[in-house]
């Protein structure tokens, strides 16, 4: 689901990076043998399936950009190819009969965000013994390697994150602790994200005052934990590093709920009430990582696999070939170029009556 201070100049090369990295994908080059389990043995990809399987609906951006981008993008690569959609809903049981259904459905190839990193695991090992391969999409699955795993890289987001309110709060001359609100304890990914954050606090300098991991991701969850240790350590808590927009979001609620000043929180996915918050000054940053780019490359790869091919990756995580893109860090500082004039983001979406103000003072249009 790209680094802290960015001009125009640096945002473009990450994108020239991304995409050199995504026309090696796409180059046909099977790169030899990169230690996958299974391969497709079907040969030709004309009128296949793909299973394009999504964990969630608390996140926003499975139905709203993932989903769309993919099937786009394999609509593309191939036209008489079908996509099957299904998101989980944060239920690991579901995803699995979803993941069966779809191979009783004849995929050639499976792309699947896991719900619970662990439970994915039975997921791939019975993709592979029927030589469906499997793309593990944003969160990796740890236990038993998929045949290919693509995202941005989950460890470098949050010590970005993380980072960036350190380097704020210590300009700010702020005194006091840092509460930490995590990812799902099921996601591997949020795993990643929480270990970058304490690379980035635990040398800070800052106490750690506590610390949350938030069940399935859910606003509310992260909102009632803030909640209470606002009510235990008061003006103590100088910031939040939040793992996502969502679990940010639950603690700025939490904060203006208690009637009390909202400390700079972080985030991460760029959403679109998040960019809104910072251009109020509720949220301290966010991490822009183009879903187009993830889920381009998933698609690209996915189609490789479903001609028989054994894409290489760029690298390796928990023995899988990978490909893991840089994101951006986005504060106020750098809203306007790295969101609105990058064109990933609309003025028009963001800057609406209640935002209009801010916009006009970033110079959002």
């Amino acid at each position: 689901m790209k680094r802290v201070q960015m001009r125009t100049s640096a945002f473009a090369a990450v994108v020239v990076i991304a995409g050199s990295a995504l026309a090696a994908c796409g180059s046909g080059s099977t790169g030899g043998d990169t230690g996958s389990s299974s391969s497709n043995s079907g040969g030709g990809a004309e009128n296949a399936k793909v299973a394009f399987l999504m964990p969630d609906l608390a996140s926003t951006r499975y139905e709203l950009a993932d989903k769309p981008l993919f099937e786009a993008k394999m609509k593309q690569l191939c036209p008489s190819c079908t996509v099957i959609y299904q998101n989980a809903d944060s239920d690991a049981a579901k995803q699995q009969q979803q993941a069966n259904s779809a191979m009783a459905q004849g995929v050639k190839a499976i792309v699947i965000d896991p719900v619970d990193s662990a439970a994915a695991a039975t997921i791939v090992k019975t993709a592979q013994s029927q030589k469906i391969p499997v793309i593990a999409y944003d969160r990796p699955v740890p236990a038993t390697p998929a045949d290919y795993y693509i995202s941005f890289d989950n460890e470098k987001i949050g010590n970005m994150i993380a980072q960036s309110l350190v380097d704020h709060l210590k300009k700010e001359n702020a005194k006091g602790g840092i509460l930490e609100v995590n990812g799902s304890p099921t996601d591997a990914a949020a795993g990643l994200i929480k270990k970058g954050i304490h690379s980035a606090i635990d040398p800070s300098g800052f106490k750690l005052l506590a610390e949350y991991d938030t069940p399935d991701w859910q606003p509310e969850k992260a909102q009632t934990w803030v909640s209470g240790q606002i009510t235990q350590f008061k003006d103590q808590i100088v910031g939040v590093v939040a793992a996502n927009d969502g679990t940010g979001g639950g603690a700025i609620a939490a904060f203006k709920a208690a009637g009390v000043k909202v400390p700079p929180v972080t985030g991460n996915d760029a959403e679109l009430a998040a960019a809104q918050r910072i251009i109020a000054g509720d949220q301290y940053n966010t991490i822009s990582k183009p879903i187009k780019i993830v889920a381009e490359a998933s698609a690209d790869v996915a189609y490789q696999f479903m001609q028989g091919q054994k894409p290489a990756g760029k690298t390796t995580l928990y023995n899988t070939p990978s490909q893991l893109f840089v994101p951006t860090v986005v504060t106020k500082e750098n809203i306007n170029e790295v969101l609105f004039q990058s064109g990933i983001m609309k003025a028009a979406d963001a800057c609406t009556a209640e935002y209009a103000k801010g916009c006009a003072e970033l110079g959002v249009k």
